[in-house]
């Protein structure tokens, strides 16, 4: 039987827009399913940097207003020749919307975009138009065969509000993948008009949320399948304490509900072969482990750090928010010497986070570095120099850091939450004997634990056989995305079943 096609829907894809794992995840899973026989092509918004990227884009559709608050708007395609196979983009043009600097969905003050209701709901829209028969408006034009998706696959609130069209409409089946519940979407009740939505969406079992329309809530009300980014996550979010208001909703819906695990790219993150590696860095594989000790050497050069190899160094590449519980280390870094250790971060996010942990460095030098924003190439050669990563979030719908971690031979220190809980098997005799073990894990997310796992994992490391057992153990972990692409074609099958 073929499989099924789909049109994948985003607010964002590496390397061209990306503020954290939905960018990587939109990189990486639509060509993992091109791989496995899927016609899938990806929708996003045309951005400033995608118009750059993609110059010749070709026009497919002109789009009228579509709803009283939607600017008219076009559709263009395009190839993704770096991410093979050859991936078909579709890019909705709306330069009043989409032609802004910066973030995509918040301006240089650091606030949401007022219209982000009109931004992501035209999004939504033109998904939802794109897996319905009576849309002549844009899938007669996608090619010359009329191209029309089986699934229409959403991700996160930005999309999530599609299946509602779909549902009231008709149209393809559809599947909501939520990768962080706390972001939702949430609008006053006049954008439903304004969209287009028909009044019955106006109601308890539609996309009224506590008098709001809710983006997400919708989605997760009139998907056909829903899935999260770990099987863990699935679970977590049925439960009050981290399911933001919805886990009710989640629980009515849990059979329909399958928690599938983000992977990661094994060429793009291969110590082996990875070009940010280079002199005075070093590539290297599980077997030629003491290239690794060059890099670390490597890093605390070009971080400022003290050219110490008698203690360990803890690495942090994050946005810096309370969910990631790096408050937890802050507290904590005028302990740093006691251990001893070294500590280098590259993030940004929170503005008393930023500067908490400036401070930390300037008082002690040496010891701890900081840089704040993002640096792709930083950021390959912190999983490649440091001894230990560190991610003590307080939920982590899957996390891809402690898999990257894993592989570069960087043991991962995690609290066991999400996907943090389904990739890192703590060190114990059990798992040293059985060759599971592949980092330090606290079941509780606190100061005390956290200082508890940091001295567990200096005092292994201070222990050279056994921490090379634990590198080992890690490196040889698969991760690709194979396995996630065949998960998500199950669920097609499933979704389309259903209707």
């Amino acid at each position: 039987m073929k499989p099924p096609s789909i049109l994948f829907a985003t607010s964002e894809m590496a390397p061209w827009v990306k503020t954290g794992g939905l960018g990587d995840v939109a990189a990486a899973l639509p060509p993992a399913l091109r791989r496995a026989g899927h016609d899938i092509r990806v929708l996003l918004p045309c951005y400033p940097v995608l118009r750059q990227a993609f110059p010749k884009a070709k026009v497919i559709a002109e789009l009228p207003a579509l709803a009283p608050a939607l600017p008219p708007a076009r559709l263009l395609a395009a190839e993704a020749d770096g991410l093979p196979p050859q991936l078909p983009l579709l890019l909705l043009d709306c330069p009043p919307l989409y032609d802004r600097p910066g973030n995509p969905y918040v301006g240089a003050d650091g606030h949401d975009w007022p219209d982000n209701g009109i931004r992501f709901g035209l999004l939504s829209r033109v998904a939802a138009l794109l897996g319905q028969d009576t849309s002549p408006l844009i899938s007669q034009r996608i090619s010359q065969h009329g191209w029309r998706p089986d699934v229409v696959h959403l991700n996160d609130w930005q999309t999530a509000l599609a299946p509602a069209w779909l549902h009231y409409e008709g149209g393809a089946a559809s599947v909501v993948t939520i990768h962080n519940i706390a972001f939702q979407g949430c609008f006053d009740e006049p954008l439903r008009a304004g969209l287009g939505l028909p009044e019955a969406a106006w109601s308890f079992d539609g996309v009224e949320y506590h008098g709001l329309l809710s983006f997400l809530k919708a989605g997760l009300q009139l998907a056909t399948r829903l899935s999260t980014a770990s099987p863990s996550y699935a679970r977590e979010i049925q439960d009050e304490r981290f399911g933001y208001g919805l886990a009710p909703l989640l629980r009515h819906r849990s059979e329909h509900l399958r928690g599938i695990l983000n992977g990661i790219d094994p060429v793009v993150w291969n110590p082996a072969t990875d070009p940010a590696l280079t002199v005075p860095y070093a590539p290297y594989a599980a077997n030629q482990l003491a290239a690794k000790r060059a890099n670390k050497r490597a890093l605390q050069q070009e971080m400022g750090l003290d050219l110490a190899s008698d203690r360990p160094l803890f690495g942090v590449v994050s946005r810096l928010t309370e969910q990631k519980g790096l408050d937890l280390l802050l507290a904590l870094g005028d302990a740093l010497p006691e251990l001893p250790a070294q500590l280098v971060l590259l993030g940004s996010g929170d503005p008393e986070l930023q500067a908490g942990f400036l401070a930390l460095a300037k008082k002690l030098p040496g010891q701890v570095a900081v840089r704040l924003g993002f640096d792709e190439t930083l950021a390959h050669r912190i999983e490649a120099g440091a001894d230990c990563f560190l991610m003590p979030s307080r939920f982590e719908p899957c996390g891809l850091n402690q898999m990257y971690s894993l592989r570069y031979g960087t043991p991962p220190l995690v609290h066991a939450t999400g996907g943090l809980a389904d990739t890192v098997v703590d060190v114990n005799e059990a798992t040293l004997a059985d060759k599971t073990a592949n980092g330090f894990v606290m079941t509780e997310c606190g100061t005390d634990a956290l200082w508890h796992a940091m001295q567990r994992a200096a005092a292994a490391w201070h222990d050279k056989r056994l921490w090379q057992r634990i590198q080992q153990n890690g490196m040889r972990c698969n991760f690709s995305w194979s396995h996630a692409a065949a998960e998500y074609s199950r669920m097609y099958r499933d979704a389309l079943a259903a209707r």
